[in-house]
């Protein structure tokens, strides 16, 4: 049996990179010798992201729809032309037995071209709120996986398949006990710890907050780790001290989520998605400052669960410190938060869309 081929796409940001190289990870893994191809946008992080990963990728030069009147969205109707046209050309040359698309806006011209040929398309969504590609591409999908429930909303029901979102194989499987992630950190064991994550960037947002409760935290008792993002940990690193641990970034997230009691998170995909394996009480404050609202989209279908507490942005000084302290003062409602988050966990997420690639490649032989 000759080697499969898979074109993979999907771009613009960590959301919508990372899922799409742990699918072909897991492809890789399951047909060795199968050839891939990534296309993405090409002045975006996967053009970075997946060399790194060990993978080839081809670039498109294509742009976001902006969602007002702009004279950019006359640009952007003439690169996904020429993108288009550069897809079919990619794809008459790569000639794969499978597309598979992530989401963001590079995935949207490889993936309508290759559904237009005929080739099957299995797309990934990895958001509460469909996003404009993926709508855009779902009428000729063969397979939609999806993170949520309830999105028959936005796609055929039939092609649904609820798989959740990949995530880092090391967080499936968390092996560090809490003493140990505490000396690995330099805390106390007999004081509570509040994990604080605002992306690899960070969150100007949430590092504001965190340093204005600091004061607050003291008076707590509580030990904080905070992510606070490489643009501004020159800032914020100055707040550094035996209770308060601050890092730009934070390579053994193993570790970190092992010493947390509580959590304090922004709401992207994937955030949430690790989020449930972890089972902590978290507090999502999620970003307004996202395509389509996602984030708060994400945060509030998880607040539906009774799986977390939602507050946000333009709320969190006023609410925050409030929310926090009832939390900490509550330990039934951390167990239940942490029990309730935990029951929305999908750790084979990944082999789950790997076994619908494995259908649809199956029907090419029928």
């Amino acid at each position: 049996m000759k080697p499969y081929r898979f074109i993979i796409s999907g771009g613009g940001t960590g959301g919508h990179i990372y899922p799409a190289i742990a699918i072909a990870n897991a492809l890789k893994e399951k047909y060795p010798g199968s050839e891939f191809l990534f296309v993405g946008a090409s002045d975006r992080m996967e053009m970075e992201k997946v060399p790194k990963a060990g993978y080839k990728i081809v670039g498109l030069s294509i742009q976001g729809l902006q969602r007002s009147l702009s004279l950019k969205n006359v640009q952007f109707a003439f690169k996904l032309v020429n993108s288009m046209r550069k897809s079919a050309s990619i794809l008459k040359k790569f000639k794969p037995d499978v597309a598979i698309g992530t989401g963001g806006f590079a995935s949207a011209p490889l993936l309508r071209v290759a559904s237009n040929k005929g080739i099957p398309c299995l797309i990934q969504e990895q958001n509460s709120h469909a996003g404009i590609t993926n709508k855009w591409i779902a009428p000729k999908a063969k397979t939609i996986c999806v993170a949520y429930s309830g999105m028959e909303k936005y796609f055929p029901k039939e092609k649904i398949v609820l798989t959740g979102n990949p995530v880092r194989q090391d967080l499936i499987d968390l092996k560090v006990d809490r003493e140990t992630a505490l000396k690995h950190f330099g805390l106390d064991d007999d004081k509570p710890v509040l994990l604080v994550l605002g992306g690899s960037l960070g969150a100007r947002k949430i590092n504001q907050l965190i340093e204005a409760n600091l004061e607050m935290f003291k008076q707590q008792d509580v030990q904080i780790i905070w992510q606070c993002g490489s643009l501004y940990y020159e800032e914020y690193k100055l707040n550094n001290s035996v209770r308060v641990i601050v890092k730009d970034f934070i390579y053994t997230m193993d570790y970190a989520y092992a010493a947390a009691d509580m959590i304090v998170s922004r709401a992207g995909a994937l955030s949430v998605s690790e989020l449930c394996l972890v089972g902590k009480p978290v507090i999502f404050i999620p970003s307004p400052n996202v395509a389509e609202d996602h984030q708060n989209k994400n945060a509030a279908a998880i607040a539906a669960q009774d799986a977390c507490i939602f507050i946000r942005e333009s709320e969190a000084d006023e609410k925050f410190a409030p929310a926090f302290k009832a939390l900490l003062a509550n330990e039934d409602e951390q167990r239940s938060l942490g029990e309730n988050i935990k029951k929305l966990a999908k750790p084979h997420a990944t082999d789950a869309i790997v076994s619908e690639v494995a259908k649809l490649l199956l029907e090419q032989q029928l």
